[in-house]
């Protein structure tokens, strides 16, 4: 099965290349960056997700996108609607018009940042974005919901907390993801039989997790990790958070500090 990875070189890229690498599968790896030195099954393929024809060549074959590619950072809104808009339309778009099956989403938890941390929330609530970039993330997802409605794909948008190692800070405690973690859910949007549209968590099995992932569950996720391991030597090395910020009580952290106004209660309202 050939698999079409957006954005392959960056972070998330690198590490699902590491953890798919075992599956067999034949991975295409499209970036406006150079892939440094793609392994056995990978081929890099060097393109702009603004570049429509340069998709529609990278998705022939194709039978699954994940797309990762985009803006990833809370820049100013013209580079959101360059890479989280118009580029979300035009994986989505290509992807239909070569006869892909399915498309996973990397949406982000700061569709929902703005939820104070001691709510406990699932996918069926209603989103909060904190950010530009959690905006413009939150337009993507509708773009699946559009597109397995309109067009019959089968779309897994998963909302990526915090992907690395280990987890850095109390805050990430609540949304870290391990690599192999996030690849089941990946492996999940690529294979499952009765996907159709679905939105989840992209976290480990984490003891103070912030979100309710039922609906990951229902589709057979068993995460294998919990940041709990390593929560007394987080906890011991991270600086405390300024509580004057609004982003020390809500989820989504650094992002909803930005450009934020008034009093910090108002986020408690709703």
């Amino acid at each position: 099965m050939t698999v079409l990875i957006t954005g392959a070189a960056g972070l998330v890229g690198r590490g699902l290349r590491r953890e798919l690498a075992p599956d067999g599968l034949h991975l295409r790896l499209f970036d406006r960056q150079p892939i440094d030195t793609p392994g056995p099954g990978e081929e890099a393929c060097r393109g702009d997700i603004g570049d429509t024809a340069a998709l529609a060549q990278a998705m022939q074959g194709v039978r699954c996108v994940v797309h990762l590619a985009g803006c990833t950072t809370d820049a100013d809104m013209e580079a959101q609607i360059a890479g989280n808009i118009r580029g979300a339309w035009n994986v989505f778009e290509a992807a239909r018009d070569a006869g892909v099956q399915r498309v996973v989403y990397a949406s982000s938890h700061h569709v929902v940042g703005y939820y104070p941390r001691h709510r406990r929330i699932g996918t069926g609530t209603l989103l909060r974005p904190d950010s530009r970039y959690g905006l413009t993330k939150a337009f993507g997802e509708q773009v699946g919901a559009m597109f397995a409605d309109k067009h019959g794909l089968r779309v897994l948008c998963i909302r990526i907390g915090f992907v690395e190692d280990r987890p850095i800070d109390a805050r990430r405690l609540a949304i870290w993801s391990s690599w192999r973690d996030l690849a089941q859910l990946v492996r999940i949007g690529m294979q499952h039989p009765d996907l159709r549209y679905a939105v989840v968590y992209g976290v480990s099995g984490n003891t103070r997790s912030f979100f309710d992932n039922d609906t990951a569950f229902r589709l057979g996720y068993r995460p294998q990790d919990n940041a709990e391991d390593f929560a007394a030597r987080v906890l011991a090395e991270a600086p405390a958070e300024d509580p004057a910020q609004v982003g020390t009580q809500v989820m989504g952290g650094w992002a909803a500090n930005n450009d934020y106004t008034g009093p910090i209660d108002r986020i408690h309202e709703w």
